[in-house]
């Protein structure tokens, strides 16, 4: 290791706005990730770099350093009855009812593409992909390189845990978390695409969330964000595209664990709600153009059960069984309406913060979440209501979390009497590729 540097020097240099080096950056994470380097020391650059930022350059070796701190796969060579198949991925920025990945990869799978989503567990407000799926009896999310590539040419999609990928960013994300320098771009992007990078995948579609359920409030921050991830991708040879869709409004009508499962199961059968149908197509599409299998048709795949047939080899191939029922919550509370009316606009991060308090997610790394605690949304925005209709059934398996969640819920929603203002529907799909290098 390089000991030309020291951590004040290199704080300092970036407390006053300067450039860290590509030895720097190299020598910063190294040493982090080796555990040379002190908590506070790093909290103290990412606050630096919170504040003063990183220029493209410098976001671009910080991710390389993050990719280089573990293992970095490649499916280069990934063969299907002696044909190459292309391997895409995509990654959401996070949200409220995001169970798009469950359908997409399969879809995606069943249109001939092979897809390794790395993928992570939820913390706070927004939902982990991997604990939605641990909700399946017997599922494992530990792959080795080996497994995951036999699975990859049999099935065509592995849903895992990041595991040996990008270590650094791991640390680097818990102490984030802690120091309130999340909100960076250039850590946000570096993080992303550090992981994604490491996977393998030859090309990756971007799923940036905009509005209140999400890290990006504004179309302005996400269109920042998402151009600065194509843009890292793009550096290291990995063909990237990025959308913005809306997050003002959760997902679909459930958020959780076990209950979001049932309902890409209800898309897999050719159902669900429209809008999380439309994004996965949506989305599908996409990921089907970078991989060069644009003449082939998502939606068939819904229509015909093929996509179901890859999701159920999928979870079979990683031990789960999906003849055990889904895990139930214990207790269950309804809101209903006050009154008659309209339903007004449903806040996502309330909707959110209430699965959370129920037990859906958690509040540090490493804590367990219930699999049957969430939210089932009962009227969409818009949609006519009457008195004492379910607008929304609460899950938990320990009742006194009722309380705080119901506090949470309630200001998250309204009904607009006839002199209200009608809701005006936002469109889920804000810009595609907008603008950004390919």
């Amino acid at each position: 290791m390089n000991q030309t540097f020291d951590a004040p020097t290199l704080i300092a240099v970036k407390r006053d706005g300067h450039r860290l080096t590509d030895g720097a950056i190299d020598w910063l994470i190294e040493s982090y990730t080796a555990g040379h380097l002190a908590d506070e020391q790093m909290s103290a650059l990412l606050m630096a770099i919170f504040l003063r930022g990183m220029d493209a350059h410098e976001t671009a070796r910080w991710t390389a350093a993050m990719i280089a701190s573990g293992e970095r796969m490649d499916f280069g060579d990934l063969r299907r009855d002696g044909r190459p198949v292309p391997t895409v991925d995509k990654h959401s920025t996070g949200g409220v009812g995001d169970k798009i990945t469950l359908p997409l990869v399969a879809v995606v799978a069943a249109c001939g593409a092979a897809v390794p989503q790395a993928s992570g567990r939820g913390l706070g407000h927004t939902g982990g992909t991997l604990d939605k799926l641990e909700s399946i009896a017997g599922f494992d999310a530990a792959l080795s390189t080996a497994r995951l590539r036999e699975q990859l040419t049999d099935v065509g999609a592995a849903i895992f845990a990041a595991g040996a990928l990008a270590p650094a960013d791991a640390k680097l994300y818990a102490l984030r978390d802690i120091t309130a320098t999340v909100e960076s771009l250039p850590l946000i992007a570096s993080s992303v695409m550090s992981k994604k990078l490491a996977e393998g995948a030859a090309a990756l579609v971007l799923d940036v969330k905009v509005g209140s359920g999400a890290f990006m409030k504004s179309p302005a921050q996400a269109r920042e964000l998402a151009d600065m991830m194509v843009e890292l991708g793009a550096a290291h040879g990995v063909p990237t595209r990025a959308l913005l869709t809306d997050m003002n409004t959760p997902l679909g009508a459930t958020v959780g664990n076990a209950i979001e499962v049932a309902e890409a199961l209800e898309v897999l059968a050719g159902g669900g709600p429209a809008d999380v149908v439309e994004l996965t197509l949506t989305l599908a599409a996409e990921m089907l153009a970078l991989a060069g299998l644009d003449r082939r048709d998502p939606a068939a795949t819904l229509a015909d059960g093929t996509a179901m047939d890859r999701f159920t080899a999928m979870i079979t191939a990683q031990g789960g069984d999906l003849a055990v029922p889904l895990p139930v919550a214990a207790c269950s509370e309804t809101v209903t309406a006050p009154g008659g009316g309209t339903m007004g606009e449903i806040d996502a991060m309330a909707v959110g913060m209430t699965a959370w308090r129920l037990g859906a997610g958690r509040a540090r790394p490493g804590e367990g979440v219930q699999a049957g605690a969430g939210v089932r949304i009962h009227r969409r925005p818009g949609d006519p209501v009457r008195a004492g209709e379910a607008l929304f059934t609460l899950y938990t398996d320990t009742p006194e979390r009722f309380g705080p969640a119901c506090a949470e819920l309630d200001g998250g929603y309204r009904i607009l009497g006839a002199a209200d203002t009608p809701v005006v529907p936002r469109p889920l799909i804000i810009a595609g590729d907008p603008g950004m290098k390919a």
